[in-house]
Formats: C-alpha cells, structure tokens, sequence
C-alpha cells in the first residue's frame, strides 16, 4: 500500500543557519552567529577539545559547533562536581527543594522554546518537544515535595533500650549520560531527584545534541547562581566515547546512571561493577502490544498508531511488535493502514506534522537495512518500507512508517529479538492469549508491554506471575507515553534501572542502619552472652 500524506513545511534551502533556528537559539541567550560554542561547564564556561556538530535532522544544516573538554578541562570539572556537592549535602533537603520550585520555574518560562530546540535539534515533533520539557518541569514538582518525605525508617530492636534507623544520606556525585531521544527529560529524571538527595551531578550529553544541554545548563546555572549554589552541582562536559569512559571510570562518581544502546549498557555496567560503583541502565525496548478479540478499537488503533510512529519510532518506548488475535485482524490492521495512509510528514516544528525526521543518516541505514532483512525473508510489507522522495524532504532524515507481517513468528529471529531504532512495525497473528505472552517474554528486552481487552481475566493474567516479564505493564494503555509519578524502567536485557517516580530516589542516596543504645546496658544480639 502507498503512502498518501501531507508534507509539512518547506525543508528545502541554503545550508547556512537559517531563520527558523536563529531565532530558537538566540531566545535561549545561545549566540546563533558564534563560531563555536564552549561545552564545559563547572561554575564557568570552557571547553577546548574536539568540536562537535549539531546538525538539524530535518534540514541537514550545521546548527552549531561545540568545543568539547579536553582530558584536563575534564579532570578540573569532576574535582569541581566533588568540591560542589560537600557544599550541597550540608544545605537542608528542604532548601534544596525551594532550589528545585526555582528552577521549575525557570525551564516552565522557557518551556515552549526549549521545546523547539528539541525538535530543531533531535527532530520529534514539536508537541513532542514542549511535552518533554513538561516532563522536567514536572519532575522538579515532584522532587520538591520529595524533599520534604525523603525519609528513613525505625525499626523495632529486640534488645532493651535501643533502636535501629535506617538513614538516607546523600551519595556524592552522580554522572548522567543521556541519549540523543530524550536530551532534556532524562537528566531531568536524574538531576532532579539527585539535588533533593543532597548530590552534585555530572551531565554527559549526546555528541549529537549539545545544544539542548547547553540550554538547560544555563537555566539552571542561574538559578545556583542567584541563591549562592556552586555552579558544578549541574556540571556539563559535552564530547564522545573518551569523556564518556572518563566519567563511568572515575571513582569519584560513585553512581552512574546511563540510557543507551544494550551493547554499551553492558560494557558501562561491568566497569562501572569493576570498581564497585552503582549503575542506573536504561537500554534497549523491544516493545510488544497485544490485542485481544474483545478490545475497543478506537482506543487501540491510535495508541498503536502513536506508539509505533511517535518520535519517528525513536522512543526506547516505541511499539515494535504487534501481537493480533486472529479473530480482527483483518479488521485491525485495515484501520492501521488507514492511519498510517494520512500521515502528515515534514518539519517538526510546523503544527500539523506528526512525523519528523530520524535522528541521523547513519539511522537510516539501519532503517533500510531492517526492511531489506525483512523483505528478504519473505515479509509481506503492508505499507512503507522506503525512504520519502519528496524534494522538499531531500535534505532531512525522511522514511516512511512501515508496517510488516513476517511469515513466522520467532523471538529469536534477530527481525523480532533486535531493537530497531526506526518506525518499523512487526505483526504476529495469535489464536490464545498465552501465546501472545510467550511471545511478548521471549525477547531479551523488558521495558514496556501493553495489552488491550475488556476481560478482567485476561487483566489479572497479564499483570500477575504468569504475564508480562516487562518493567511498564500497561492495560488499555499503549507502551509509549510514561507519567513521572511511577518509577520508570524495564528488566532483562533493559537494564533493570529506574528512574523518575516511585521509590527510584532511594539509588540517590547511601543507606546506614544506625543502631543506638540509650540503656545502661550493652547487651549483644541474638542472646549472644561474651562476658568473662
């Protein structure tokens, strides 16, 4: 089936910094005529290493050049991040939280703007865009109450005239290293949390997006600024692979918290391991939506719809497998294809898009090559499975959404088992609800599942023992599209992290248990008699 769609936007023009992002940087008091920008900063701006590109993906111009730290201007800055937090820890949690009100205030004054820098730079859609900045503005909400309720707990001594508590202190420094999909929500996640614990951070950006980081850094920068807080307590250090292994190597970040691919989630968890640190790993989603006889299809249609294109399918919470009751999936998939028919593409930031560009031309490739492995084996494509050829979408990043039902479903086919970080979606035909569970667990990753029924007997199944392996179980709810209020992560090949909400904040923090005497006796425990 072909794609009839609208294109958003005019895309084509001279590769000089155009309009369109000179007037986004400049409203973020970033120089758009500049010739570099300086990546590091630990209480002042620097950065003399290696320059980094921030190409748009949408146009394929060069936004900005970015001077990366260099080994020294790295080792400064982390010596800095550790000066800055035994100053932080000692400031009551509560402050640390009015710090926090302050700096939501900040980013919510901008948050249209940084909105656009997101899809200026990554390319999703500019809802997309201002929805994640929402979501740091919403995580510091949630850290200022946090601040007030990050407690211990007492517990009940079996000794007379003593008691045991158990006591949070804060943990250090805590290195961040982010994804180009979400280059302002994950360390929002992170950084939020770890200030109401008391830590300095240390953010390592992708390569690929130092201007969102850039851009929050200096929000956040004036605010420490305005109440007297050194500015490393939100340290940036842009650059590639060498400051990323600086960061997980050194011992004075003592937690780790890293989103990216499975292949170096694995390689930053051993070393990380290696020197007993701690590890927060966000990696690959390989996600799975399941859909039942009895589910209402105007509710799931577009939550696949959404799931499976959204952020042109880039989300580590995009839908990558669809798992169909044979009874409607004709049904089904007609309406899917219908979607996917009229989907408006082009520029992120014009109003009316709903699919951007993928994130580079290296994503591309892999793009193409997913398909080719998929027509190759005899796959029949629905719809999709080709670059746009539009000439106003020459210059970006530009595929179509596609949508193909492989001739056998094998979760160890690599078609199935391997996160493809694109908007490719593959269909498996079910006849029992346990199968399609099978299915869904058979996968190394574990982040998100969601299943669509009315029946609550298939409810209890699928969030109990016998259901989804995942750390997001979703009913009537699509994989993608988290709140902050619970703890955000996945199991397996995944990572087993959390973030954001629920109890993610207690990996912030070093726990002791306390036990104190106020007798005049010093008995030992379990009876233990050591007396002469």
């Amino acid at each position: 089936m072909l794609l009839r769609h609208t294109v958003c936007g005019t895309l084509q023009g001279a590769r000089s910094l155009s309009t369109r992002a000179s007037a986004i940087l400049s409203s973020l008091d970033i120089p758009a005529g500049a010739a570099e920008l300086p990546g590091v900063y630990d209480g002042q701006w620097s950065g003399s290493g290696d320059v980094l590109e921030s190409v748009c993906p949408t146009t394929g111009e060069v936004l900005a050049r970015v001077r990366s730290a260099t080994p020294h201007e790295l080792h400064e800055a982390l010596g800095k991040s550790k000066e800055a937090y035994l100053h932080l820890r000692t400031v009551p949690a509560p402050k640390r939280g009015e710090l926090l009100r302050q700096i939501r205030e900040a980013l919510s004054a901008k948050r249209d703007v940084l909105g656009a820098l997101v899809s200026l730079e990554m390319g999703k859609i500019k809802t997309e865009g201002i929805g994640e900045v929402q979501e740091f503005v919403d995580i510091c909400d949630y850290a200022v109450g946090l601040s007030r309720m990050m407690n211990g707990r007492v517990v009940a001594s079996e000794r007379p005239g003593h008691t045991i508590l158990e006591v949070p202190n804060p943990i250090g420094v805590v290195g961040v290293l982010t994804a180009f999909n979400f280059p302002v929500a994950v360390y929002g996640w992170n950084f939020s949390l770890s200030v109401a614990a008391g830590n300095a951070n240390v953010w390592k950006p992708s390569p690929s997006t130092p201007l969102c980081s850039i851009a929050i850094t200096k929000i956040i920068a004036r605010v420490l600024e305005k109440n007297g807080i050194p500015g490393a307590v939100s340290t940036l250090i842009t650059g590639g692979k060498d400051v990323g292994e600086a960061i997980v190597a050194s011992r004075d970040v003592p937690l780790v918290s890293f989103t990216g691919s499975e292949a170096v989630g694995r390689v930053v968890g051993k070393a990380v391991q290696s020197r007993f640190g701690q590890s927060i790993l966000e990696l690959g989603g390989n996600n799975a939506s399941i859909i039942m006889p009895d589910a209402d299809m105007s509710l799931a249609v577009p939550a696949v719809f959404f799931g499976a294109i959204g952020t042109a399918g880039q989300r580590c919470t995009s839908t990558r497998r669809l798992y169909l009751h044979r009874a409607i999936a004709p049904k089904f998939l007609d309406a899917l294809e219908k979607l996917y028919a009229t989907i408006s593409v082009g520029d992120p930031l014009v109003d009316d898009t709903l699919l951007g560009p993928l994130h580079t031309r290296a994503a591309v490739g892999i793009y193409s090559d997913a398909v080719e492995r998929l027509r190759q084996s005899g796959a029949d494509i629905l719809i999709g499975g080709r670059k746009y050829d539009h000439a106003a979408l020459s210059q970006g990043n530009f595929v179509q959404p596609t949508i193909a039902v492989p001739k056998t479903v094998d979760p160890a086919d690599k078609m199935w088992s391997t996160e493809t970080f694109a908007p490719i979606l593959n269909v498996g035909l079910f006849d029992e609800l346990e199968q399609a569970i099978e299915w869904n667990n058979a996968v190394p990753q574990g982040l998100s599942s969601s299943l669509w029924t009315k029946d609550i007997r298939n409810v209890g199944k699928w969030i109990g023992p016998e259901g989804s392996d995942a750390g997001i179980v979703n009913v009537n709810v699509g994989t993608s599209g988290a709140e902050i209020g619970a703890a955000f992560g996945g199991n397996k090949s995944t990572g087993w992290g959390r973030e954001s909400g629920g109890d993610a904040w207690k990996q912030y923090v070093r726990w002791s248990a306390c036990t104190i005497n106020f007798s005049d006796a010093a008995p030992l425990a379990q009876g233990v008699n050591f007396s002469t």
